[in-house]
């Protein structure tokens, strides 16, 4: 299987629908509505959620379906969003 090349600028987006951690997979929708499957294999060291985690933003690269496997999702890894910022008042 061939993992599609991207940069961090190019890496694909989605949300976990869902994660078993007793099976060692889940599945991720991409932002055009793909279901992924990602493996616990497939996430970047330190990024492996628990099974509380639908809904989470990640970010990962494609890796292309073959004749024996479809395509899945590699260096999975969990983008933090940052809230934001609140404007200040000015007092004169």
């Amino acid at each position: 299987m061939s993992v599609v090349p991207a940069s961090k600028e190019t890496r694909l987006r989605g949300n976990l629908i869902w994660f078993n951690s007793d099976k060692g997979h889940g599945f991720i929708r991409t932002e055009d509505g793909q279901r992924l499957l990602v493996e616990e294999s497939g996430y970047e060291p330190g990024h492996v959620l628990g099974d509380r985690c639908a809904g989470t933003p990640v970010s990962f690269d494609l890796q292309e379906a073959t004749a024996d496997a479809d395509a899945r999702a590699v260096r999975v890894t969990v983008v933090t969003v940052e809230p934001a910022r609140r404007a200040r008042i000015r007092h004169r």
